[in-house]
């Protein structure tokens, strides 16, 4: 029989309580995983469209290069070899011995020469020549095949490339051209794994994380790799979130993708950000070398590399100009983690720590010109066409000559620290004034600057300094328009000097008829001038003063207006004018105000002018440009300067011996005070602005100081521009390439004599106290200072004082200049209009009567009296 048995059913007990929440907690990871990778791709695959599309040109462009002009050195100049290595190092030169040579050339050191071999892509021609030193100086300059040489030129150093539209400037740099000590600081202080990992680096990735989750930011760092930088710099915005993070990410997985590491750290040594130079960002360190050090990045060394691998935490922050110890501090950490990687020993880093940092000068105006650069650019602009020509890499050789730009910068930014006292002082004199009438004083403006420099035979533009602050105003004040104010007035005693060479007679003020000389007498009492259409014009002289009956010489030595207007009046407002439009001031009208520089021109197209002068007679446009070559050195376009005969050479000399008695007696005499001693000749200018305009044999130099606002900057230009060209010129000199300055020499048909200053006649035994005076040959005085002739003293006269009464080098005799020689043709008078004399204002005081000994000797100089008050405006 069977037996159904029947078992009791089992009761199930409840489930764990952990098999759940853990299928759920996977569930939501694999979906999460998923939804991530399916994010991830998505973006991966749209940012490598967005790297794709961004490959497709090239990562940075390829701006324009500006170069200098090379550097020109001659046997007996001083000049080290050390020096002479540095700057063909400096111009991308290396060194026959080391292995891989430039294209730009290559040099040898001797025990006491220096080889030069250019390459391929150098500015000169390919043949090279070697330097022989002596004791610090050039010995002699010998070419390829021993010939000896009288100068050669260096290569022309970089100035600068032209900034992108972003205002950022950098030099690229191939990963061969980075030096190994610089990878070795870059990777120890910011991606010691760089590499070794494929761009992320996980566990500082997990701490930023975490940190960022924590809301604790402050302690966020080292979790970007160099790719992961290159990536935020080149494709995102710097904000820190999250989602910026992700796609860095994603972009850094591209870039590793596509590129090598070494193409990756070349790329990154070229964009990343390493401070700001005036309204400059620097970029990469090619640039920062040459902002900080003035070197090519081949030539870093150790505690250079780590200087500059520290700055790229925070490049404001451990600015080396501004925080020198937070720099240097940043160095040493560098440093130690350098030797914490095995790149350096314990030893290379406390050498490198104990280095200073040795800087060149920060001021961006020093180094790169900017305002200089600026009409570079100008000019390429207008030349071709377009902006195109900065993307193709164009290699620009200018006139710019580096050491004089920098002399420039800091005679401008000393000069105009003392004019700026001088501002300060007066406003805070009008501050008090008004304020005790219950008014308010007009703000404090500060003056603006311009400085321009030529070579007076080449119109080679040298340096140029636009205004004050470039960072501040990019407005080039040395191409703007200003009344030239007593600058302009030695172009109207060169038009008289050209009446002279034409044998016409001018109707000096005391009615005598006869050829122009710096004898000639000139009416500065205060007139009222008639001209075109019976308009009038009533100048004054500065501060009221008047002179009376004075010589020609006296009227430009202390810059008297009336003087010089009845001296435009006498040669013809029309021949002035002509005169001055072919010296490229174009602006000027034949009206008495033209005499005393009422009408405008900029500070380059004085300078221009001034070669006239400096030039023997002949115009040369000032110039900037002198080649432009593609990437591969071939020319692309020279530049000739343009020139033109403007005056006699004996003209120009005359008009020049009468500048060269301004500065050494007249209202620029502070110029010899403050030590400038070579031979030199100038003009002093002052109108609501302060001129100088001056130059040496080799040099042009002017200089402007005035407001903006057109407002009158009330100190002269004895006191505010002068001093500035005075400092500049005592820096050029002191320059190698300038230190030859030379006398002005006569030219044949010019004679120079020695004048009695008393009298203004030939000087002889009787009366030693004489001086120099340059007279067209054939005009000279030919009696002498003793010789009884009309009111001329005799030596009974000079000891009892009998007699007429002379000025001494103010007035003269009627008789002391006579016509050319008889073989010149007669030609009548030139015959003024008559001017209307008003009532004399203020006189100035009279002269000392001289002494029992002074009349038979001469001791007292009546004539060049530096105590004399400026005459100038």
């Amino acid at each position: 029989m069977a037996v159904k048995i029947k078992f009791a059913p089992k009761k199930r007990g409840k489930p764990r309580s952990w098999r759940m929440p853990l299928l759920i907690a996977g569930a939501v990871v694999v979906a999460c995983c998923v939804a991530f990778g399916c994010v991830f791709g998505f973006y991966y695959v749209k940012y490598g469209h967005i790297v794709d599309e961004r490959l497709q040109k090239p990562f940075f462009e390829n701006t324009a290069k500006i170069y200098a002009a090379p550097q020109e050195l001659r046997p007996g100049q001083k000049f080290a070899a050390d020096f002479i290595a540095q700057e063909l190092r400096s111009a991308g030169y290396s060194i026959d011995s080391q292995g891989k040579q430039s294209t730009m050339g290559t040099f040898s050191e001797g025990p006491n020469s220096i080889t030069v071999h250019p390459g391929p892509q150098s500015y000169h021609a390919p043949e090279g020549a070697t330097i022989w030193f002596s004791k610090g100086t050039i010995s002699q300059i010998t070419g390829d095949n021993g010939q000896q040489l009288a100068a050669y030129e260096l290569e022309p150093l970089l100035i600068t490339d032209l900034s992108d539209k972003n205002r950022t400037k950098r030099r690229l740099v191939t990963w061969d051209q980075i030096p190994k000590v610089v990878v070795q600081a870059v990777t120890a202080i910011e991606d010691h794994r760089f590499f070794e990992h494929g761009g992320v680096d996980y566990y500082a990735m997990a701490a930023w994380a975490w940190h960022d989750l924590r809301g604790d930011r402050r302690n966020i760092g080292g979790a970007s790799t160099l790719t992961m930088q290159l990536a935020k710099e080149f494709f995102l915005t710097p904000e820190r979130t999250f989602r910026r993070k992700f796609l860095q990410i994603v972009i850094t997985f591209q870039l590793e993708h596509r590129f090598t590491k070494q193409k990756i750290f070349e790329l990154y040594a070229n964009e990343v950000p390493l401070g700001q130079r005036g309204s400059f960002s620097i970029n990469g360190f090619g640039e920062a070398a040459q902002a900080f050090f003035g070197e090519n990045v081949r030539q870093l060394t150790l505690p250079q590399a780590a200087l500059l691998a520290g700055l790229i935490q925070s490049p404001s922050y451990l600015n080396p100009y501004r925080h020198p110890k937070r720099a240097i501090a940043r160095r040493n950490v560098v440093l130690d983690a350098m030797v914490e990687s095995g790149d350096i020993t314990k030893e290379q880093a406390e050498a490198a720590k104990a280095t200073p940092l040795k800087l060149v000068p920060g001021a961006v105006d020093t180094g790169e010109a900017p305002y200089f650069v600026d009409l570079v650019r100008d000019q390429l602009a207008a030349k071709f066409g377009d902006t195109d020509y900065n993307n193709e890499g164009l290699r620009i050789y200018t006139s710019l000559d580096p050491q004089l730009q920098r002399a420039a910068s800091e005679a401008v930014a000393e000069g105009l620290a003392q004019v700026d006292k001088t501002v300060e002082a007066r406003h805070a004199r009008l501050v008090k004034l008004l304020a005790k009438r219950g008014r308010q004083a007009p703000p404090l403006v500060y003056p603006q600057v311009a400085l321009v420099a030529l070579n007076p035979h080449t119109g080679q533009v040298l340096a140029l300094v636009g205004g004050r602050n470039y960072g501040a105003s990019q407005f080039n004040h040395a191409v703007s328009h200003r009344p030239t104010g007593s600058i302009f007035k030695p172009f109207v005693f060169a038009a008289a000097y050209n009446t002279s060479l034409a044998g016409a007679q001018l109707t000096s003020s005391d009615g005598v008829s006869g050829i122009f000389t710096q004898n000639t007498n000139l009416n500065d009492e205060p007139t009222t001038f008639t001209y075109a259409d019976d308009q009038t014009y009533s100048p004054h002289n500065f501060e009221d003063e008047y002179r009376g009956q004075v010589t020609a010489r006296t009227a430009l030595q202390w810059s008297l207006n009336n003087a010089t207007i009845s001296l435009a009046q006498m040669v013809g407002y029309d021949n002035v004018a002509a005169l001055a439009h072919d010296a490229g001031i174009a602006s000027v009208k034949p009206t008495p105000a033209m005499a005393i520089g009422a009408y405008d021109a900029t500070p380059l197209e004085m300078a221009g002018a001034y070669t006239i002068f400096a030039n023997n007679g002949v115009k040369i446009d000032p110039w900037m440009l002198a080649s432009v070559r593609a990437t591969n050195g071939d020319v692309m376009d020279d530049y000739t300067p343009k020139s033109k005969p403007v005056l006699d050479p004996r003209t120009a000399f005359l008009t020049t011996a009468l500048m060269e008695n301004v500065i050494n007696h007249g209202t620029a005499a502070g110029v010899r005070a403050m030590g400038f001693i070579a031979p030199a000749a100038g003009k002093t200018g002052t109108s609501h602005d302060a001129w100088f305009a001056g130059f040496t044999s080799n040099l042009i130099c002017v200089v402007w100081v005035g407001n903006d606002d057109y407002s009158d900057i009330k100190i002269e230009g004895a006191h505010a521009a002068a001093p500035i060209w005075a400092d500049f010129m005592k820096r050029a000199v002191a320059l190698a390439e300038y230190s030859d300055t030379k006398t002005f020499d006569p030219p044949p048909g010019v004679v120079q004599v020695q004048l009695d200053k008393a009298t203004n006649l030939i000087a002889d035994a009787a009366c030693p106290d004489d001086y120099t005076a340059a007279f067209l040959d054939g005009t000279q005085p030919t009696d002498t200072c003793d010789h009884v002739n009309g009111n001329q003293h005799n030596l009974f006269q000079r000891i009892f004082g009998l007699g007429g009464s002379n000025e001494g080098n103010t007035t003269t005799p009627s008789n002391t200049s006579p016509a050319l020689t008889p073989k010149q043709p007669k030609i009548p008078a030139i015959s003024p209009q008559k001017p209307t004399v008003v009532a004399p204002a203020r006189q100035v005081e009279k002269k000392k009567k001289r002494g029992f000994w002074s009349r038979i000797f001469g001791t007292h100089d009546d004539s060049n009296d530096n105590s004399q008050p400026d005459q100038q405006q």
